[in-house]
């Protein structure tokens, strides 16, 4: 996932962290064109902007990354919207580091059962995983039996790696 981070720490040179505005909802509305754009252009098979899915993919990821970095920052009442790369850096990592550790343990316990996914199932399954994000946003994230919005992020990352290792091994 180094090309995610590279990408996310080139994009932080250009615009800094202005990200930093969005509140959780916008966040996940990103998320949501991206994941949206995946499904139509599988639909399609026509991409007019020139752009394939996997960008989108990496999008995904790094929406997903600024989201969990955003709900960690609000727990410790950061608001600073201009974070220095080193740090954003280390936030980054630490993020993903714990993605990745939930990535390895579920995809032990599953039986890596999406290697036999198709891609379109999985975006099928981002979608799913947005359209409950927004629900439990809209929820000011009241749950009754359900994991949390974080839960989510951290899947649809999931999601995006697998879907990104199978279009580079096709």
């Amino acid at each position: 996932m180094l090309r995610c981070k590279e990408l996310f720490l080139k994009k932080n040179q250009d615009y800094g962290t202005a990200w930093r505005i969005l509140r959780l909802s916008s966040i996940t509305d990103q998320i949501y064109i991206k994941a949206q754009r995946i499904r139509t252009l599988q639909e399609t098979g026509v991409s007019k902007v020139g752009e394939g899915i996997e960008p989108e993919f990496v999008g995904i990821i790094n929406y997903c990354v600024m989201a969990l970095i955003q709900m960690q920052l609000a727990t410790s009442e950061d608001t600073r919207t201009d974070i220095p790369t080193d740090e954003l850096e280390r936030l980054y990592d630490a993020q993903m580091n714990q993605v990745m550790t939930l990535l390895f343990a579920k995809n032990h316990d599953y039986g890596e059962a999406w290697r036999q996914m198709r891609v379109s199932s999985m975006t099928d399954l981002v979608l799913m995983k947005l359209l409950r994000t927004k629900q439990i946003e809209d929820n000011q994230g009241t749950t009754l039996v359900s994991e949390g919005v974080d839960a989510n992020y951290m899947d649809m990352i999931n999601y995006a790696v697998f879907c990104l290792i199978k279009l580079t091994l096709e």
